[in-house]
This record gives C-alpha cells, sequence and structure tokens, in this order.
C-alpha cells in the first residue's frame, strides 16, 4: 500500500471549502497544512478541521511543513504566482479552473512541471462527471454516430464577478467538455459579448469553436439571465442526445432522431428524410465528480499516471478563453488558435 499523500493546500474563501473537505476525506491523502491570508477563513476552516494546521502564506507552507502536493484554490488572477512557486519548490500541484489568465503563463507551468517530473492538474470537474463519462463512452461506441455539432448553455441570474468576464468563470467547464467529448482541440474561435453591468466586463458571450475535421461547437455563457441553465445538445449522425444538469434525476436524453440521405434513382434525386425513433433516458448513478478528481490526482502523483484533466488540458481551455476575449475585442472576428 502506498504511503499517504502529503497535501497542503492554499485558500479557502468561495470554492475551497468543497476542495477541503474533499481533500479531508480521501483515506490515501493526509491533510497537513492550509494557507490564506485572511484570519477570518483560517478560523472557519480550524473549527471545521481542527487537526490540519494554518498560516498565513504559500512561502510559509513551504518552508515549515512537509508536504508532497499542494491544492491552490485562491481568486484566478494569483493561480500562475502560485503555481510558479509550488512547482519549483518540486510539489505536485493541483489548481482551480482556470489555469491561468493567459496561455503563455499556463505554456510555462506545464514546461515547469514536466521538467521537474510533477503532476499538475487543473479542476476540470465536470469531466469527470458520472454522466459526461457516460456520454463520453456512448460517443466513443459509435452509438450516437460521427458528432456534427454540440452547442452548450450556462445560464443564470448572478454570480456577478468584477475581475473577469462571464466566459472566463463560467466557460472553462463547457470548454474543457467539449474538448473531451470531441476529442479535438479547436483551430479558430469567434465570439460576441456585451457588457450591461460593469463596463468592460461581458456579462454575456456567444462563442463559435471550429474544429479542423468540421466538427462546430456553440457556446452561451450569461449571469444576467432569467433561466438557471446548465445544458448541452449533440448532434450525431444516427442519434441525438442532450445533457441536462439540472434535471433531478434523467440527466440524458437521448433520441432517435436524424435526417436520412436522399435515395438516388436514375430519373430523379429524392429529398432528404426525416427519421423519428424512441426517446432513452439511461439510468447513471451520480457521484460527487471534486470526489473522482482529487482521487484522480493522488493516483497521478504517486503512480505518476496523467491524470485526465492535466496541465496540456488546463492550456487548452486557457488558448480557448483567451481568443475568445480576442475576437470580441475585435466585433467577432475569427482568431485562430495555434495547435499543440
Amino acid at each position: 500500500m502506498s504511503a499517504q499523500l502529503k497535501m497542503g493546500m492554499v485558500g479557502f474563501g468561495y470554492w475551497g471549502p468543497n476542495i477541503a473537505r474533499n481533500l479531508a476525506k480521501n483515506t490515501d491523502i493526509d491533510f497537513v497544512v492550509l494557507a490564506d491570508m485572511s484570519e477570518s477563513n483560517r478560523a472557519k476552516f480550524a473549527a471545521l478541521y481542527p487537526e490540519v494546521a494554518t498560516c498565513t502564506s504559500v512561502e510559509e507552507l513551504l518552508s515549515g511543513y512537509n508536504v508532497d502536493a499542494v491544492a491552490i484554490a485562491t481568486p484566478a488572477p494569483v493561480h500562475y504566482v502560485v503555481a510558479k512557486q509550488v512547482l519549483e519548490a518540486g510539489k505536485h500541484c493541483f489548481v482551480e479552473k482556470p489555469l491561468t489568465l493567459s496561455s503563455a503563463e499556463a505554456r510555462e507551468l506545464v514546461e515547469l512541471a514536466e521538467a521537474h517530473g510533477l503532476t499538475l492538474q487543473v479542476d476540470h470537474l465536470l469531466k469527470y462527471h458520472s454522466a459526461i463519462q457516460w456520454i463520453k463512452s456512448y460517443i466513443d461506441s459509435g452509438e450516437l454516430g460521427e458528432v456534427r455539432y454540440l452547442y452548450m448553455q450556462r445560464l443564470n441570474l448572478g454570480v456577478v464577478r468584477q475581475n473577469e468576464n462571464s466566459f472566463w468563470s463560467l466557460a472553462p467547464h463547457d470548454v474543457s467538455i467539449a474538448l473531451y467529448l470531441l476529442d479535438e482541440t479547436p483551430t479558430s474561435v469567434s465570439a460576441s459579448g456585451a457588457s450591461y453591468i460593469t463596463p468592460g466586463i461581458e456579462d454575456v458571450v456567444f462563442a463559435n469553436l471550429s474544429f479542423a475535421s468540421g466538427k462546430m461547437v456553440n457556446i452561451h455563457v450569461s449571469w444576467l439571465d432569467p433561466h438557471k441553465t446548465r445544458k448541452f445538445t449533440i448532434v450525431g449522425t444516427k442519434r441525438m442526445l442532450v445533457f441536462d444538469d439540472m434535471a433531478p434525476s434523467e440527466k440524458i436524453i437521448i433520441y432517435n432522431k436524424g435526417v436520412e440521405a436522399p435515395a438516388q434513382s436514375e430519373t430523379y434525386n429524392s429529398a432528404p428524410a426525416l427519421r423519428f425513433g424512441d426517446v432513452e433516458m439511461p439510468y447513471v448513478p451520480l457521484k460527487e465528480p471534486l470526489s473522482a478528481v482529487v482521487a484522480q490526482f493522488v493516483m497521478a502523483c504517486q503512480q505518476h499516471t496523467t491524470p485526465l484533466s492535466d496541465g496540456r488540458d488546463g492550456l487548452h481551455v486557457v488558448q480557448v478563453l483567451e481568443a475568445v476575449d480576442a475576437s470580441i475585442k475585435m466585433q467577432g472576428a475569427p482568431v485562430a488558435i495555434t495547435q499543440p
């Protein structure tokens, strides 16, 4: 049996409590210390995990405590700085999404982790969602046919951010899912967005991702919408599939619908025929995705495997986010993405 992975954590703000809970309950982890500048955050943490030490800085965590790995749950603008400190100290690194706020910084962290033989994993937790895993297997089995296009919606009324637009805040989940399901990175992006609440911070964004295979993905995100929506639709040549994360139980619906190719004749071409079949709602047992994310991080650190959402996956997502920003500034003009 492998020894427990000694872990520290930086940040106990918005998402930090969820990460801390999963670190604490994982029996393969020895949760050693939390670093947070906020006295109130440290007090909240200590009340929940009195057996775990606390300190005020990353520097103190790295120099004063014996850890193998560090989880980062700080605000996104400091992900790069903290992750670089962790990797340069020779520690494995787990980072809340997005990995960084620029592809140049993300690439630097990826290369740094690879040079030191360290695991760098991003918390793209929806890739680990039981239903997303089921959908990926369904696509790979060929039952859906060839994927033609995919459109996604992540909408709500709030929470309005001041330091990042709605695409950076909400879309990392959808971008990571799209790239995972299609097993392909986009060649270009075009996008439009509008700032209605805070000048320069887009509250709503419509983005189109184009792929070399001819596939297309549309992503619509907004925190200024009357509906709470977490949904996507995949159109394949054999079937069509809808995933609705807000549905209480039947999150996946498969429609046996499509368009058959026209029959050829010596005298005329028939029109395409619409096909209507059964509707299926497969049962998929659900588990907490973050628990699976943390478990895979431990395995990657201990067994030198590559996690599903490794640093390069994080880099690909940041490249798309960055290209969307550039396209918005160019009034929707396509922006090419450098291929890995």
